[in-house]
């Protein structure tokens, strides 16, 4: 599991019967600065993840990746490799908080 921002959407009218009706988002994952640990920053790789909470652009959410992301009820069935499965509210390291959703990053 790892932390990821939205930053888009995917549309395709063309799919397999499955994947109709899927919500598709562009997702960016990051991870803690590495040298203060106050912050999060971008890894710099990009992934497209079936949405199964409604999440939004610059949303921050939780993304499980693999086998794992087949785990989800709503997933189980789908040729996914990559599914939102939170939306984050707070990130808390060592005694600080790095992200507050309602204050963004």
């Amino acid at each position: 599991m790892f932390v990821a921002r939205v930053t888009g959407s995917v549309v395709s009218t063309q799919k397999v019967d499955s994947m109709v009706g899927q919500k598709l988002l562009v997702v960016e994952p990051y991870r803690l600065e590495a040298t203060d640990r106050k912050s999060l920053t971008t890894t710099g790789r990009t992934f497209v993840a079936v949405d199964t909470l409604g999440a939004g652009v610059n949303d921050f959410v939780l993304l499980t990746q693999g086998s794992s992301a087949r785990m989800t009820e709503c997933t189980s069935k789908l040729p996914v490799d990559a599914v939102v499965i939170g939306i984050v509210d707070q990130v808390h390291v060592d005694d600080g908080c790095v992200y507050h959703r309602e204050h963004g990053a």
